[in-house]
């Protein structure tokens, strides 16, 4: 951000000593030293304030998917629920629909015992 180093430092040090002078030097460093943090705190209140803001975010938008992914688990129930009854349905429908055997062939009668008076070739 800013980029201060030892030079820098020992002139803006030189200078307040030159305004300020020696006997109101220490009494403004300690001002000023109040002052940043005062000015801390206040950062690093926002700064928690802020990411507790983005953690309410980060909590109600996993509370909308979970909703959305029970609406979602929800319609799928119910369309395999209808998609059952419309193969249960077809089913029966398919059933009773079913033409009878056009040539139903006759039972067979079994064997014939020898001699007996009963013709097996005679309609019944």
């Amino acid at each position: 951000m800013f980029d201060v180093g030892f030079p820098e430092l020992i002139l803006v040090s030189v200078i307040a000593l030159l305004v300020l002078g020696p006997e109101r030097l220490p009494e403004a460093l300690r001002t000023m030293g109040l002052w940043l943090g005062r000015l801390r705190r206040s950062f690093t209140t926002v700064k928690a304030e802020i990411e507790r803001e983005i953690g309410m975010d980060e909590i109600r938008r996993q509370l909308h998917n979970e909703a959305v992914l029970e609406d979602i688990k929800r319609i799928e129930d119910e369309v395999r629920a209808t998609g059952d009854d419309a193969k249960r349905i077809d089913t029966q429908h398919t059933d009773a629909a079913a033409p009878p055997d056009p040539d139903p062939s006759p039972p067979d009668p079994g064997p014939v015992p020898e001699g007996s008076a009963v013709d097996p070739t005679a309609p019944r």
